[in-house]
């Protein structure tokens, strides 16, 4: 993928990023999945997903001025603006940041559009990913997430190696 300028869009909030790309996508996917199959579409899709959510990693860490867990702690911001989560955090130390999100708005659009299943393909399946481009020495755990039906998501994130004392 070539290299393009940075992205400025998350200052419109993640949430309504989400449901620009959602309006837009769905009608190419589900023409794509017709035409070529809607498995071999969706895997493609997922796949590119992933990267971009890589390469968005990258430029968070850039933009926050750092990659520590600290830094992406007060990247959240942009995933929370316009309400978009309701957040318990129960740890943000420098080598652990653990929080349930109790409601969750992005699971919310994805309902309302009749799209669940993609909604988890753009947002939830870019968490791994993204934390892996922002800091390859963070851990991401999650066991459940609201887009899954469950009560709340649980995001565990950790350093793999604890910084040098």
């Amino acid at each position: 993928m070539a290299e393009l300028p940075p992205d400025t869009l998350n200052e419109i909030g993640v949430l309504k990023r989400r449901e620009i790309e959602a309006r837009i996508l769905m009608p190419v996917l589900e023409a794509l999945g017709r035409e070529f199959g809607r498995d071999k579409v969706f895997a493609v899709a997922r796949d590119t997903v992933i990267e971009v959510a890589r390469e968005q990693g990258r430029q968070v860490a850039r933009k926050m001025g750092g990659n520590g867990l600290e830094d992406f702690a007060r990247s959240m911001g942009d995933w929370t603006k316009g309400d978009a989560l309701e957040m318990d955090v129960l740890a943000q130390s420098g080598e652990e940041y653990a929080f349930n999100v109790t409601r969750c708005r992005y699971a919310e659009l994805y309902r309302a559009l009749g799209i669940v299943d993609v909604g988890a393909l753009l947002s939830c399946n870019r968490d791994f990913s993204l934390i892996e481009g922002f800091n390859p020495d963070i851990e991401l755990t999650r066991t459940q997430t609201i887009m899954q039906g469950a009560s709340h998501c649980d995001f565990r994130f950790k350093l793999k190696k604890p910084a040098a004392g």
